[in-house]
């Protein structure tokens, strides 16, 4: 956990409403949804094919996304840069949220 995260949040429970509050537009939320399956997906292949270099193309694929949906739609900066553990476990529990139906798709 980065130390200003420290500073604000106290828990990743804390954080989780400030990082769905910067992710309100549809369009932004579609494209983390996007590059977070596309994580998952070369990784998968990168296992199954034993081809490691294929990992180095998961920070492109996840935070690229992420970003163009941030600075195109959001019209906002990516809590990445100031929060990027709780950013990174936010990514992950706003797609588990998303198919639970908890946020909208």
């Amino acid at each position: 956990m980065s130390t200003q995260a420290a500073d604000r949040f106290q828990s990743f429970a804390e954080f989780y409403p400030y990082y769905l509050q910067e992710h309100s537009n549809p369009t932004c939320r579609r494209l983390h949804y996007a590059g977070s399956l596309l994580v998952l997906g070369i990784l998968a292949y990168a296992v199954v094919t034993q081809q490691w270099l294929w990992l180095l193309a998961l920070p492109i694929a996840g935070y690229g996304f992420a970003w163009v949906g941030h600075f195109v739609f959001e019209k906002n900066r990516p809590a990445t840069f100031k929060y990027p553990f709780y950013s990174l476990l936010g990514d992950w529990v706003m797609l588990k949220d998303a198919f639970t139906g908890r946020i909208p798709f």
